[in-house]
């Protein structure tokens, strides 16, 4: 089984691994499992061995916190000398002249670029593929991982690398984690923004332990002090499994796990209790009015005819919403003042992660719109609505399916500049109830 990323960093901080050869095993086990597993867009072979060993032979090797940990990126992050295709054909395949601010951050850390990992087109989707692969789920290759950063999540839960970058804009690096296993943080809105989708688009950290996405979460953050994981004292968290507003039907092992990992931190000293914010009907229409129209403006440096038939559809609508005016500031202050009631009198929010259980792997690229938006919207009824408030939410393993042997998870929701307290929630979720790293475990 392939180390944590702070057992190899401590490791070459040593002297006791070679950076190089860390890189070569990656590789390998890239080369032997991703035929199947379609975690990358590109894998960077020749430059990460030429990366590993710059990191060997650098001055401040001891003090790198990422030395020589592989770290796959999502393919939508500027690397010099890439190209980042936003999982589609329609835009440029000009490479970067240089590295932009999360490349250039895990590089100075001592991280090892090993490849640009699968997103379905502009990163819509919570599902990856595109013409020329699918990322898959590791527990179940007939699953799909998720999206948009499903071959990140694809990459770390397949025992490919110790650790991912993603990006989160309606849930797109929890949903994926929660269907491969994994922890997947998104940082509040103060924290990491992209600036993508009007503000609700963050970056963050897709690892099999806490300790991991801790790490990397500072790397990206540009804060080391992030990397230590407290041990929480004794909070307030409400619990809910009830779908804001739609109350869609959630399967029962979904609920379980709430359960479960509530039960665990009673446990642990912290006081749970059924509760959830006062949602207002408006913040459903407001958040998806951002997810149309956020692509729709970044769709102004692609070529349009060269966007596949779904995405050509999300566009035009996305247009009209904003030339209709939907886009307004009253709608998320509105869920903003109800989130900030709620926190006013609990301090975590746990729930589901996902609302329903992972689609099938396929090529659904090439389906309509509304046959993507469907599945889609079914699946993520836990999520968007904490980038639309900018609060941050952490997903953490719980279990396995007992029918499909898929992973099982759950959600914290935390105030605005609470990213730690969620990290020693789920460290404590962690101790208490180890799950499995990888589907090679």
């Amino acid at each position: 089984m392939v180390s944590t990323a702070a057992e190899i960093a401590a490791s070459v901080r040593a002297g006791q691994l070679d950076p190089v050869q860390v890189a070569k095993e990656a590789l390998d086990r890239i080369a032997a499992a991703d035929g199947v597993v379609g975690a990358f867009r590109r894998v960077r072979s020749a430059e990460a061995l030429e990366e590993a060993a710059a990191v060997a032979t650098r001055p401040d090797l001891a003090s790198l916190p990422l030395a020589g940990v592989p770290v796959a990126v999502k393919d939508v992050t500027e690397i010099a000398g890439e190209y980042a295709s936003h999982g589609s054909l329609a835009g440029s395949s000009s490479p970067f002249e240089e590295d932009g601010v999360i490349a250039a951050r895990l590089r100075a850390a001592g991280a090892v670029l090993v490849g640009l990992t699968r997103v379905p087109e502009l990163c819509v989707w919570p599902m990856s593929d595109t013409p020329d692969g699918i990322a898959r789920n590791p527990w179940d290759p007939t699953y799909a991982s998720g999206g948009s950063s499903g071959g990140s999540a694809a990459a770390v839960a397949a025992g490919l690398v110790p650790l991912a970058h993603g990006t989160d804009g309606m849930g797109s690096v929890r949903l994926p984690a929660a269907m491969c296993g994994l922890v997947g943080l998104k940082p509040g809105a103060g924290e990491l923004s992209e600036g993508g989708w009007f503000g609700m688009s963050v970056h963050g950290p897709l690892a099999t332990t806490v300790e991991d996405a801790a790490l990397l979460y500072s790397v990206l953050a540009g804060d080391p002090s992030l990397a230590s994981v407290p041990s929480p004292s004794a909070v307030r968290i409400g619990m809910s499994t009830t779908v804001p507003l739609l109350h869609t039907p959630v399967p029962r092992e979904l609920v379980a796990a709430v359960s479960q990992a509530a039960g665990l931190l009673a446990s642990a000293g912290h006081a749970v209790t059924p509760a959830a914010p006062r949602y207002p009907a408006t913040m459903v229409l407001g958040m998806t009015a951002r997810w149309l129209a956020g692509p729709a403006v970044q769709a102004a440096d692609f070529d349009f005819a060269r966007f596949q038939r779904r995405t050509r559809t999300h566009v035009r609508v996305g247009r009209l919403l904003s030339r209709a005016g939907l886009i307004r500031s009253s709608t998320r202050d509105r869920w903003v003042a109800r989130a900030a009631e709620f926190f006013a009198s609990h301090d975590v929010l746990i729930t589901p992660t996902l609302s329903h259980w992972p689609v099938k792997a396929g090529r659904w690229h090439e389906k309509r719109w509304l046959a993507n938006v469907l599945p889609s919207t079914r699946l993520a009824g836990f999520t968007g609505q904490w980038n639309f408030a900018g609060y941050p939410a952490i997903t953490v393993p719980v279990g396995r399916s007992a029918r499909s042997g898929l992973p099982t998870s759950v959600q914290l929701v935390g105030r605005p500049g609470e990213e730690s307290l969620l990290l020693g929630l789920a460290a404590q979720l962690e101790a208490a109830n180890p799950w499995p790293r990888t589907a090679r475990s």
